[in-house]
């Protein structure tokens, strides 16, 4: 799954929201209107790729999909992620609404173990988009 991580600048902003949700649960959640069909797959070790700075550069195993009632009594869906924030090489990632599924070959690669750690996103990014990476 991927969606936009509005508001955020970088990954550490990511963290300082999910850290301030966990003061009052012990993981990380977000709350969306729509409960997604493939909720099974996504509890068997799928992840949500987080979209910062249009791209995709950091990624939560889901554990978890509930359905919810919303504040207005709708119905909803609350995705539950493990804590860690598993950084990833930037992909490139067009503005939409809401999330969309992310096929397993189409998701970017971690960055632990890649060797790319040390260069910077935005010049990652600009390599791959230039074919060169």
């Amino acid at each position: 799954m991927v969606k936009l991580c509005v508001g955020a600048d970088e990954v550490a902003d990511l963290a300082a929201w999910q850290a301030s949700l966990m003061r009052e649960r012990a993981q990380p959640f977000h709350h969306t209107r729509m409960m997604p069909k493939r909720a099974e797959e996504l509890m068997d070790g799928g992840s949500i790729y987080w979209v910062i700075r249009r791209a995709i550069r950091v990624r939560q195993r889901i554990l978890e999909v509930r359905e919810i009632e919303d504040r207005g009594g709708r119905r909803a869906c609350e995705l539950v992620f493990d804590p860690e924030l598993i950084e990833t090489e930037a992909q490139p990632k067009k503005p939409f609404q809401g999330w969309r599924y992310l096929r397993p070959v189409d998701a970017p690669a971690d960055l632990a173990g890649s060797g790319r750690r040390d260069i910077p996103a935005d010049l990652g990014m600009a390599l791959r988009e230039a074919l060169v990476w």
